[in-house]
């Protein structure tokens, strides 16, 4: 953990608006950008077109929110920390800690006054469900922390140099990253199965 360490105390390189088009790592970036913008705001739409505007607005955000604090990539936060990167050249570690404070802070807001938001989809109920229950749920937010630690850290590096090949931290620490991910993906698939058999009635005796 040392490099990392070292990696993260390094100044970010600055961007020029040129390299996101020619340097190819960068580009990646940008297009993984613009996909996530895109599909966030498609999820948007039509969650607007199927409720309403408010509560295509609340139950976005709380999606967003899920795959911030509930998967072990950095994907949702990366909406936030592209831009703040190129704009202000902080670390997206940085800017994930406040990613994370923002999607916390908006679950507790909502646990308290607007519970009944979770309940518009399957998702977002599941989320509910992990959130009120620390033990055993909280697991999850454990290794996704973890894992999109990772995740930003991989990030930042693809923004500092042009060729694949100089990837150290990815290189290094991949590995780990991926038995996080799949760690996850199957916790959230065998609770998720749970969770949707109690939708439907069904009790499994164990």
């Amino acid at each position: 953990m040392k490099d990392i360490n070292k990696f993260l105390k390094q100044k970010p390189k600055k961007i020029k608006k040129q390299h996101l088009l020619v340097h190819k790592t960068k580009k990646e970036v940008l297009i993984k950008f613009i996909l996530l913008f895109f599909v966030l705001l498609a999820y948007f739409l039509f969650l607007t077109w199927k409720f309403n505007i408010v509560t295509g607005g609340v139950v976005a955000i709380l999606t967003w929110s899920f795959f911030v604090l509930c998967t072990p990539i950095a994907d949702a936060g990366f909406l936030l920390d592209f831009p703040l990167r190129l704009l202000f050249g902080v670390r997206m570690f940085i800017s994930e800690l406040f990613v994370w404070l923002i999607a916390i802070g908006v679950n507790i807001i909502i646990l308290l006054y607007y519970s009944d938001f979770y309940e518009a989809t399957f998702l977002t109920s599941l989320f509910k469900k992990i959130l009120l229950n620390p033990y055993p749920y909280w697991i999850i937010i454990l290794l996704s922390a973890v894992g999109t630690f990772f995740s930003v850290v991989f990030g930042d590096e693809l923004l500092d140099i042009i060729k694949h090949k100089d990837r150290k931290m990815h290189h290094t620490y991949g590995f780990k990253h991926q038995l996080i991910v799949f760690g996850v993906i199957f916790l959230l698939t065998i609770w998720s199965y749970y969770h949707f058999l109690e939708t439907l009635n069904i009790k499994i005796d164990h």
